[in-house]
């Protein structure tokens, strides 16, 4: 079964059998090496708690608004229809979605500011680096070692999720170790399917925002007729205002911004392809550009986007009300979780760990509600 599956991907795909993992298992009959990966990641502590972990809105703020599980699982449909197409492995694709926020705070970006200054006299902190530090060093669920135990692929795309890494300096601190050297190029470029799984990330975030502030009453859809694209999805449909709900045409528009975007990744990666003479996977290593790419004209659309919610959204009173709570949250607990580490965690479960890190893997692991908890606890 395997077998055929194998022959049937482009010769751009990772091959569905993976050139081993860090400590040597047996393969499965029934799931190939990425479909057991994905799966880790799904019964893992920290994709469970992405549940209750903001994306925009404080967990706490409504129960339909976007947290950060549904958004991996949002951005790992448009990475597996992106695969699919390009006849790639979807497994990884799915399973680099489904992973590629593991690491985050609670409070969301403003949650890993204030963290990362926290620390930044003991080597800071990044949400990526931290993704890295679950799957191999936190998670602990088997007898014969710490972490998943991923597939050395999948740490690749996971460890290259913006690209080649140039500074391993921040990394080598926040992880503590340097083997990834022994199998990973940080050199190199990464596969399509991570490629692939970066910029659906971009696709998602950018379309359920708008849906959530549109629902939350952030901004109005006039307000989007001023970004040049936007302006011509909008007008077609508001003109249906009197024939259906507006809940119900803001998810059509939503809808169709998503299939623009995906439209044009096909449409630009194709062509990439093409241009740069790809004809392998080792083609895809060398090139010194992202192949998985917006065209210039959607690049301009994406930028846009971001620009407005950051304008509308992100730095709106009733948004950063709830984060400016977490940030002070967040500063109180690790001042007080440093004075009295005992009280909260095993620290002899992390003898390679300095207190601030053992804190810090503390604080970032919590949800939303969890952290909101322990504050009133103990301020």
């Amino acid at each position: 079964m395997q077998k055929k599956t194998i022959s049937n991907l482009s010769k751009l795909a990772v091959p569905i059998r993976s050139k081993g993992r860090f400590y040597k298992e047996a393969r499965n009959s029934l799931r190939n090496d990425f479909q057991r990966d994905r799966d880790r990641i799904i019964h893992s502590t920290a994709f469970r708690r992405l549940k209750h972990k903001t994306q925009v809105f404080v967990n706490t703020s409504g129960d339909h608004y976007r947290t950060r599980i549904t958004h991996s699982l949002e951005v790992s449909q448009i990475a597996r229809t992106l695969a699919k197409f390009f006849n790639l492995n979807e497994d990884l694709s799915e399973t680099l979605s489904l992973a590629h926020d593991l690491g985050h705070t609670p409070f969301g970006h403003a949650g890993e500011e204030i963290l990362n200054n926290c620390m930044k006299n003991y080597g800071g902190f990044d949400h990526n680096i931290q993704t890295l530090r679950i799957i191999t060093l936190l998670e602990n669920r088997y007898y014969s070692f710490k972490g998943l135990n991923l597939s050395f692929e999948t740490l690749d795309g996971l460890i290259k999720h913006n690209g080649p890494v140039k500074n391993l300096t921040k990394f080598n601190k926040i992880l503590g170790n340097n083997f990834f050297k022994k199998k990973i190029n940080f050199s190199l470029n990464s596969s399509l399917e991570a490629q692939l799984a970066s910029i659906s990330d971009d696709i998602a975030y950018n379309s359920h925002d708008l849906e959530d502030g549109l629902k939350s009453n952030l901004f109005k859809l006039k307000d989007l007729k001023k970004i040049p694209v936007l302006e011509k999805i909008i007008t077609k449909h508001i003109k249906k205002i009197n024939k259906y709900s507006i809940d119900l045409i803001i998810r059509q528009i939503i809808r169709e911004i998503i299939n623009e975007m995906v439209s044009d990744v096909i449409l630009t990666t194709r062509n990439n392809i093409k241009i740069n003479k790809i004809k392998n996977l080792n083609d895809i290593y060398k090139t010194k550009i992202q192949l998985v790419t917006f065209s210039d004209k959607m690049k301009i659309f994406d930028r846009n986007i971001k620009k407005f919610l950051k304008q509308k959204m992100y730095f709106h009173k009733k948004v950063n009300s709830k984060t400016n709570y977490g940030r002070e949250i967040i500063t109180k607990l690790f001042t007080s979780i440093r004075q009295n580490p005992k009280k909260y965690v095993n620290i002899k479960n992390f003898k390679n760990s300095n207190l601030e890190r053992i804190v810090c893997d503390y604080i970032a692991g919590m949800t939303d509600r969890y952290a909101i908890d322990l504050y009133d606890k103990i301020k």
